[in-house]
């Protein structure tokens, strides 16, 4: 599905990386805990988080995220969506809270992340 539909989905809106909502998405995870990131196969996947650090950037390039959309309405500082444009991460805020925002990717047929073992 491309971000664009996701945004939709989840009534988000791009604060970082707009020019790439046209990136198809097959997967996702939700966390607050970077190392759980780290442990699964994110690539190319959506991360929805609550999580509105520099190092959230940085954790999701090295785990190859395609995209991160914060919920329940954070916006973080300027430094982090300049890194987020900077690195090429889309970067999205929808007012939904994790639970309401996974259920709708669920429904329309993402799948989840594995991680490894």
């Amino acid at each position: 599905m491309e971000l664009s539909q996701i945004a939709h989905i989840l009534e988000a809106r791009f604060l970082a990386c707009e020019r790439l909502k046209s990136e198809e998405i097959t997967k996702a995870g939700a966390s607050d805990l970077l190392s759980d990131v780290l442990a699964a196969d994110a690539e190319n996947a959506l991360l929805l988080t609550g999580i509105q650090t520099i190092q959230m950037v940085k954790t999701c390039n090295i785990a190859g995220i395609g995209a991160v959309i914060l919920i329940r309405g954070k916006v973080p500082d300027h430094d982090v969506i300049e890194l987020a444009e900077e690195e090429g991460l889309p970067l999205l805020s929808t007012g939904l809270s994790m639970f309401i925002a996974c259920g709708r990717l669920y429904q329309q047929g993402i799948q989840g992340l594995k991680h490894a073992r």
